[in-house]
């Protein structure tokens, strides 16, 4: 829409460009050839004298002018150092803001994005919405997603869905909710300069590139926060990377000790509210008789949480990925989610089976696994032990397995008020109020702790989320009497806090967990 407002006294400093004459002038007016020289010096001479010049002819948009005769008048007058200039004005009305900041790059996108508003009607359905970009060429990739959203819209409701009506669910039930991730974990100040729409754009994609390569579904939450981890430009980010590739390339794995206690809690606690705490399950598939026990035992969890479960084989080499053994594996693992009527996926994988199932773990809330032993006695030999590994390095619990699958009907908590213990807590009082099996917390006295103080502790955090448990406050080996309490309450899950030391002391010294790893015969969930 165009609107002639006659003559106006407008200021130079606003004047950012010319229409058709671009190519004449630099963007500062002044002429890029010797013919347009000498006609801007017959024009400085006419400008300076008695007779002066007629007004020039501007097109407006927003604050901005854009000349469409007398370049040369504006050249001269901005090389005379006056502030203003007569124009003959024709605004034009356009759905985007355009500042006298803005670049020949910046009108590109408004370009752009004046044509995505006139197509979409985003601002008569949504007039709050701020689509902006810093990259030329998005608008279509974001027409593309409302496209695809249409397409599911019409299979999902069974009916023909208006371009309109797509665009307005699109924007609200796909990319409001993503912004909220954005500002839900500060992802947008990872990146400065971007806007809300880039970020958008550069989730949707990494999020599609992550579920290509693991064969899962990823979360949006979770791509936002490993795109903020690998590739935020901010100089924190960086250093932690290159600390992680330098501690990576001198330490064996299996001295790393992963994520500070309480980390997964921490990013459970930002996520929106939902129904289930575990709603991803990895399950590392061996093959053998006991390695499908594990696999059983995800799936009970799966039915309580409502979860996917995801399998995942480890082979030595590309060459066996394909092989009849792994094909009937996969066959076997698929048969069995169907038969419980359990939704996942299984993919296999090469190299060392802990370095990707701690890999995997972050994409998932929960890894169930068949219990190996631990070794008895405390040698250097077992640091590198693959499920003291495993615990070490996992950011997520871990679910040891060692024997046949059980129905989950009531959990001990051991509690001796450490932060992993704390973790423990957190989700043993979920466990109890989610599942509706009854809780006991057993607390044990070491030199220098109160189990007695402890119990009551854990007591107290349990009734503030409007569960109950049984407390027990015992004397004597802290391994022994932890299995003794699983017997004599007839409990079939037990909740324990990791290792409390370093990989190193930990082995030298010995541990609690690997006490109780050894003899225990329901499944273990250890915590970090």
């Amino acid at each position: 829409q165009s609107i002639e407002k006659g003559v106006q006294e407008i200021p130079l400093d606003s004047i950012i460009g010319s229409v058709n004459r671009y190519t004449d002038f630099t963007k500062d007016f002044l002429p890029r050839s010797s013919v347009h020289a000498e006609r801007w010096a017959n024009v400085e001479i006419a400008y300076t004298g008695l007779a002066g010049l007629p007004p020039i002819e501007v097109y407006q948009l927003g604050d901005v002018y854009f000349v469409k005769d007398g370049n040369h008048r504006v050249s001269v007058a901005r090389q005379l150092g006056t502030n203003s200039i007569e124009a003959y004005v024709t605004e034009i009305k356009t759905k985007v803001p355009v500042t006298p900041e803005t670049t020949t790059e910046d009108l590109i996108l408004k370009a752009e994005y004046a044509e995505f508003l006139e197509k979409t009607r985003l601002k008569e359905l949504r007039p709050e919405a701020d689509l902006s970009v810093t990259a030329p060429g998005k608008y279509r990739d974001l027409e593309e997603h409302i496209s695809v959203h249409r397409y599911f819209m019409g299979i999902e409701l069974q009916r023909d869905i208006s371009y309109e009506e797509a665009v307005a669910h699109w924007y609200d039930t796909v990319y409001l909710p993503m912004t909220q991730i954005m500002e839900r974990y500060g992802i947008l100040g990872e990146f400065p300069g971007r806007t809300e729409t880039d970020l958008y754009l550069w989730i949707a994609e990494h999020r599609a590139a992550l579920e290509d390569e693991l064969v899962s579904e990823i979360r949006p939450e979770d791509a936002a926060l490993h795109l903020a981890e690998t590739q935020s430009p901010r100089p924190k980010r960086v250093a932690s990377r290159l600390g992680n590739r330098l501690k990576k390339s001198i330490l064996p794995s299996s001295l790393t000790s992963g994520p500070p206690a309480g980390s997964w809690r921490h990013e459970k606690a930002q996520q929106q509210a939902k129904v289930s705490l575990f709603d991803n399950i990895l399950v590392p598939i061996v093959g053998d008789e006991t390695g499908w026990n594990a696999l059983e035992q995800a799936i009970t969890i799966a039915h309580k949480e409502n979860a996917q479960i995801h399998g995942m084989h480890v082979v030595p080499s590309m060459e066996d990925r394909d092989s009849d053994p792994v094909r009937h594996l996969h066959k076997v693992f698929t048969g069995k989610l169907e038969a419980r009527g359990v939704t996942g996926s299984c993919t296999i994988e090469t190299g060392d089976i802990i370095q990707n199932v701690c890999e995997r773990a972050r994409w998932n809330d929960l890894i169930v696994m068949k219990l190996n032993y631990p070794p008895v006695s405390p040698s250097l030999t077992s640091i590198t032990h693959g499920f003291r590994a495993a615990i070490q390095r996992c950011p997520r619990p871990v679910l040891a397995v060692p024997d046949q699958a059980v129905p989950l009907t009531k959990v001990l908590l051991a509690y001796d008020g450490s932060p992993k213990a704390n973790e423990a807590l957190f989700i043993a009082t979920y466990v109890s109020g989610k599942w509706k099996i009854p809780l006991v917390i057993v607390s044990v006295e070491e030199a220098g702790l109160d189990a007695e103080k402890m119990a009551d502790s854990a007591n107290s955090y349990v009734e503030g989320h409007g569960q109950r448990a049984s407390l027990i406050v015992k004397q004597g080996r802290v391994g022994e009497t932890i299995l003794n309490t699983i017997d004599n309450e007839n409990c079939d899950l037990l909740l324990i806090g990791g290792y409390g030391r370093s990989s190193l002391v930990s082995v030298v010294l010995g541990s609690t967990v690997d006490e109780i790893l050894k003899d225990i015969k329901i499944p273990a969930l250890i915590c970090r």
